[in-house]
């Protein structure tokens, strides 16, 4: 018997450190895991201990035997993946940690969610480094809480992992206090041996089409954090009254974005999705969603994993003209020899078997669309009409470039939904790449300006630092590359002293106004929203605005006393 990775992986490479015969790939020493879709169990070395299982944060791994139905096609994924993958055995040897030199050093970290907390779990490791979170949000986690959808509920078992650093004696929360507000940079830099930020990429981006800013054309970012309870977007509407609504892009926030559009609201009031998406949501009128690939099928930026989890979205059918399963010359020319990439041979196979499903009368539809880009949207004083064009592969030797066509046509909608990735935004009195849309670094450590000195004492980590690029298992290498900078250069002693104690932060947040919210704090949130959630059958019921978390925050503490 051999065990099975299936959809809910975080690619966080726990399992990995565990695994007594290194079945487990690809390792984060491996160049694949940062590209990589999944972590992939091979089945011919699997002994089948169990490490693996008891590790694994998010209980995305199965023994082939107890697999559900629906998981039964992550046996020949996990098989593909070292069809073309030769991988060689042999245990992963551990990391040497560096002695640390006498004395403490405190560190700030500016954001809560997963890079952060990968950052901070390396660190206070070292129970001569205490480390202070701070997040404007009252609530810890970030996108995790934020963005992760609400029928995903496995995935936010790596809550887990982080609550458990947060537990730790040298570390504390400053939630709902925000740097450049209550607290400033160079007050932080004063006060800290360390400053990491963690702010994430918390725009989207754009289309640059006309009509782009008419009412009914909103941003994917906006639409997951209103449905997942974002206090900046609780208050939002989305106008669901037409029955079809468009979603530009081909990752896995459009995925998600649209398989919230069509599942039953009463699957979906079994999650912790936002009570007034809730609402909002069983009175929708959308039957359709249609999907927009500039590219083709080979260059899908979603998942196989998310892309077969469509399929079980009951009640609804997943469209796909087998005419637009094209590949690009370069993917066509490896088919042909055999050498197709087994995650890219996933994505057609998948896509042809959705193509072949028989529909069923009365089913609303997910239709995917490739090769296409809209042109522009219109419909006087609010969105009525997306244009588009169809696009063709161009002879550009390895690369794969695709040319508009003459060929337009209209889609009738008054909901389109841009999903085409996320982007950084400067930092107030830190360095910023206006090019890539992050802070310049080298493993973290913040540089002067592109290819500059670094600046002592500074750092970063997560999107802000790499580009919007990765989920939770590349966060977790990208935040403890962070924390080795910090220690290592509090090892060569190049970390700059504090100039005054940060002992006053928390008098000095609450002189400005900020409401501190502290782990037990945070607690008392967390105990309420679940508390409402056993009552309601629920993982938990969101509080979506400040006043009640922050009323929350204090209220379990008051009833204990």
């Amino acid at each position: 018997m051999a065990h099975v990775i299936t959809r809910p992986c975080c690619n966080d490479a726990s399992c990995v450190a565990v695994c007594p015969v290194n079945c487990i790939h690809p390792t984060p020493d491996e160049p694949t895991f940062f590209t990589a879709e999944s972590l992939y169990i091979d089945p011919d070395t699997c002994i089948d201990c169990g490490a693996c299982i008891d590790e694994c944060p998010v209980e995305a791994i199965v023994p082939d035997d107890q697999l559900e139905e629906r998981d039964e096609p992550y046996l020949q994924i996990n098989a593909d993946y070292y069809r073309d993958h030769d991988v060689d055995g042999g245990l992963v040897p551990p990391k040497k940690a560096p002695k640390l030199p006498d004395g403490e050093i405190r560190v700030a970290i500016v954001g809560a969610g997963p890079a952060a907390f990968y950052a901070a779990d390396e660190l206070v490791r070292k129970t001569q480094i205490s480390v202070d979170m701070f997040d404007r949000l009252p609530t810890p986690y970030g996108l995790v809480r934020a963005g992760v959808a609400p029928d995903h509920a496995a995935t936010k078992g790596v809550e887990s992992t982080f609550a458990a650093t947060s537990s730790k004696r040298n570390f504390r929360y400053f939630l709902n206090v925000e740097v450049g507000k209550h607290i400033s940079h160079d007050e932080l830099v004063a006060r800290y041996n360390a400053v990491i930020y963690a702010v994430g990429a918390p725009t989207d981006k754009r289309l640059g089409i006309a009509g782009e800013d008419l009412p009914g054309s909103v941003s994917a970012t906006e639409f997951v954090a209103w449905y997942n309870g974002h206090p900046d977007f609780a208050d939002l509407t989305f106008d669901l009254s037409g029955e079809r609504a468009v979603v530009v892009g081909n990752g896995n926030v459009a995925l998600d974005v649209a398989r919230i559009l069509v599942t039953d609201p009463d699957e979906l009031a079994k999650t912790d999705i936002a009570d007034h998406a809730l609402a909002a949501l069983r009175e929708s009128n959308i039957r359709e969603v249609v999907l927009l690939a500039r590219r083709g099928i080979a260059q899908a930026a979603y998942t196989n994993s998310e892309f077969l989890a469509l399929g079980d979205v009951e009640g609804a059918d997943v469209i796909i003209d087998p005419a637009e399963l094209t590949l690009d010359p370069v993917s066509e020319a490896a088919r042909s020899d055999g050498e197709l990439d087994s995650t890219i041979a996933t994505k057609l196979r998948l896509a042809q078997e959705f193509a072949e499903r028989p529909r069923t009368e009365g089913n609303k539809r997910i239709v995917f669309r490739f090769l296409t880009s809209p042109t522009e949207l219109s419909g006087g004083d609010r969105v009525a009409k997306l244009h588009a064009v169809r696009n063709v592969y161009t002879e550009t030797g390895e690369n794969v470039a695709i040319v508009p066509t003459d060929e337009a046509f209209d889609i009738d909608t008054g909901l389109v939904l841009r999903a085409i990735g996320y982007r950084g935004v400067p930092i107030n009195d830190v360095p910023f790449d206006d090019v890539r849309c992050v802070v310049p670094n080298v493993e973290g450590r913040v540089q002067s300006t592109v290819d500059g000195d670094v600046v002592p004492g500074l750092y970063v980590t997560g999107w802000i630092k790499r580009g919007a690029t990765g989920g939770i298992g590349r966060n977790r290498l990208c935040g403890q590359e962070t924390a080795e900078s910090v220690i290592a250069d509090f090892v060569a002693g190049i970390l700059p002293d504090a100039s005054t104690t940060a002992d006053d932060v928390a008098d000095l947040v609450a002189d400005r106004g900020a409401h501190r919210i502290d782990l037990a704090g945070w607690k008392n949130i967390d105990a309420a929203e679940r508390g409402a959630g056993r009552s309601a059958g629920r993982r938990r019921v969101k509080l979506v605005h400040i006043d009640e978390l922050e009323s929350a925050s204090r209220e379990v503490a008051e009833s204990r006393s």
